[in-house]
């Protein structure tokens, strides 16, 4: 005999009646069914960095602050008090927690030297040193101090700089300041919109 949707519901109506009348408390079995996966977590809110819309998420993380615990992230949502999006998110944006919890992710500086067929593992440290060698490297070698009329330009357009979309307006305007007048790089773009 195969069962009909009638004869398992008329099942399962029993079975629970059964249950209730055997004096089994299901009270504690709906409570843990109703607790929702977000209940004990942190929200962080943060943006999309997908593209320059700058949309608003929360980004909720399982774990307290403890030296010897990891946070995990186990959600990502819209931010629906975020006035550019209220809420909503793209594909790519809804999948933001893909990209976070990835075993593929770099998490450490990986470099390729000229010439060579395999990557190093290299510090921060070292990173930042050698980024600020070649940046200097390139203006000491690129630096145009005067155009052909004689006027003082001290243009670098042999670099450029891009801000991100998670990165606000505050800190896009400081990277403006401290590479174009500090540097004298011309070619700056960012693509945050808030």
């Amino acid at each position: 005999m195969t069962p009909t949707r009638r004869t398992f519901l008329k099942a399962a109506t029993s079975a629970g009646a059964a249950a209730a009348v055997l004096g089994f408390d299901l009270a504690p079995a709906y409570a843990q069914t109703r607790q929702l996966k977000i209940a004990r977590t942190t929200e962080n809110r943060s943006t999309c960095p997908y593209c320059s819309v700058s949309c608003g998420v929360i980004i909720h993380t399982l774990g307290d602050s403890s030296r010897n615990v990891k946070p995990s992230v186990v959600h990502v949502e819209g931010d629906p008090d975020h006035p550019i999006n209220r809420g909503s998110l793209c594909p790519k944006g809804i999948t933001l927690k893909q990209d976070i919890v990835n075993d593929l992710r770099l998490t450490k500086v990986r470099y390729r030297a000229p010439g060579s067929d395999h990557w190093e593992d290299k510090s921060w440290d070292w990173a930042i040193d050698r980024i600020a060698r070649l940046i200097k490297k390139t203006r000491d070698e690129h630096l145009v101090e005067k155009d052909a009329l004689g006027r003082t330009v001290n243009a670098l357009t042999a670099m450029g700089v891009v801000g991100g979309c998670t990165d606000s307006n505050e800190n896009n305007y400081l990277l403006v300041k401290a590479f174009r007048a500090g540097l004298g790089v011309v070619p700056l773009e960012q693509q945050a919109r808030i």
